[in-house]
């Protein structure tokens, strides 16, 4: 697929699932994403963080195969060079990763997610040809340490006006502060634990894409 191909697609995603083994509770990463995919999420992102290259590789290819055959779209965390090699459909770039100009000369295709904690990081990264960016954390959040913190809903209103590329929103996001970040025009938001943890994850899953699309057009 082209990048115009995938981002259209993205663009009719509204739950994007992230999906990290530490936090699936006594359940495979491979149990969770069937889950997922059973609610008809079409947008999930891979990351493991303490993996040697090999296992990553081969977790990463259960996840594509898996995704290619439920038609949803596969982000890779952190790493591009894993993304082409099982032909992922992206790659989500943190700040310390390889440099958005860098990955879009080596993978014009991928869509490429960026994280930004404010607007000039947000800005930056859409100047630089990220195909998205996220905003975040909008709340407190255990899954992933920032030295930033909670940025708070308010974020959304600082840096969405600004941008001409979809952005995402993720941190803490549950189904009781979802309506938060709706009702500031979040249409594509990530979460971990509010599905992966949960007792049942296709319900949870469903629950929050059906409170999503419910939101209609940002």
């Amino acid at each position: 697929m082209t990048h115009s191909e995938r981002m259209d697609r993205f663009a009719q995603a509204g739950l994007y699932v992230v999906i990290t083994e530490e936090f699936c509770g006594d359940r495979s990463a491979l149990e969770v994403l069937e889950g997922v995919l059973d609610a008809g999420v079409r947008l999930v992102q891979f990351r493991e963080k303490n993996l040697t290259d090999r296992e990553l590789c081969a977790r990463a290819l259960a996840f594509r195969e898996r995704t290619r055959a439920r038609d949803a779209l596969l982000i890779i965390d952190d790493r591009v060079d894993i993304a082409l090699a099982v032909d992922a459909d992206g790659v989500h770039l943190g700040e310390f990763d390889l440099p958005l100009e860098a990955a879009r000369r080596v993978a014009p295709q991928l869509i490429l997610g960026a994280s930004s904690h404010n607007r000039g990081e947000a800005l930056a990264a859409q100047n630089a040809g990220a195909s998205y960016v996220n905003i975040g954390p909008i709340f407190a959040t255990q899954t992933k340490a920032v030295a930033t913190g909670a940025v708070g809903p308010a974020m959304i209103d600082a840096i969405a006006p600004d941008l001409h590329i979809p952005f995402t929103v993720m941190g803490g996001i549950k189904a009781h502060n979802i309506v938060e970040v709706l009702q500031r025009g979040a249409r594509h938001v990530a979460v971990v634990t509010a599905v992966t943890a949960a007792p049942d994850v296709t319900a949870a899953a469903v629950e929050l894409d059906a409170l999503i699309r419910g939101a209609g057009p940002a």
